[in-house]
């Protein structure tokens, strides 16, 4: 499970799975929550707990939401029980589920420019819809553009505050492939000013002006 608070990545693995980490050579700090306090003093640059425990997860948010984590770049927890903590940290937000895109025509891929930034198609699931309806629908509704799904690429979850709630967004993300583009257009109410078909050189440039939760998908894609 990889989490974004404020665009910043949190990874929850386990112990199982640490033959796939970097280097600690790669972490600015290791903390062993066996042997160590989580302080606010260790949020800075790429941070590695390990032995995470649902505790240490209920810990980190709460630093992460009352503390200075300016400097801080990504955490990763090596949990004892992967699926505790999980849920744990589920457990301290309001779980709304999403679906998204990455729609391809030929070897270019759909963007979209709203608020500022680079962005790909997604929004929440209507009531008794699945993911991959949801994907499509919010694509359409967002772009115009007709499309078929070829595969799941990957998961994300990111944090925001809506009315004074904190809200985790689950959004699974599908590759797709354009269909129809001849009723493309932007969906002003949505605050997306343009769209645009881009290249791989392109896309990169993009992503520039992104969130790192959207450079994650188009990364996953490769894997």
């Amino acid at each position: 499970m990889i989490v974004f608070i404020d665009d910043r990545p949190i990874r929850i693995i386990g112990r199982n799975a640490t033959d796939r980490l970097e280097s600690h050579d790669y972490f600015d700090k290791v903390i062993d929550v066996r042997l160590g306090i989580l302080k606010e003093s260790a949020l800075q640059g790429h941070l590695l707990l390990l032995n995470a425990t649902p505790s240490t997860a209920e810990k980190l948010n709460s630093l992460l939401q009352n503390g200075d984590a300016s400097q801080l770049l990504s955490v990763t927890l090596v949990c004892m029980d992967k699926e505790a903590v999980e849920d744990r940290f589920k457990a301290l937000y309001k779980v709304v589920k999403a679906a998204g895109g990455v729609v391809f025509k030929g070897t270019r891929m759909l963007l979209m420019f709203r608020r500022g930034v680079w962005d790909l198609p997604k929004g929440k699931l209507d009531d008794g819809e699945s993911s991959q309806e949801g994907a499509m629908r919010e694509v359409e509704e967002e772009t115009g553009v007709r499309v078929e799904i070829e595969e799941k690429i990957c998961t994300t979850w990111h944090t925001y505050t809506l009315n004074g709630n904190r809200i985790l967004k689950r959004t699974k993300w599908y590759r797709m492939t354009c269909v129809d583009d001849r009723k493309m257009a932007p969906q002003e109410e949505e605050d997306i000013e343009k769209l645009a078909w881009l290249d791989a050189r392109q896309t990169q440039m993009a992503l520039t002006n992104s969130f790192s939760s959207i450079r994650y998908v188009i990364e996953s894609l490769s894997k």
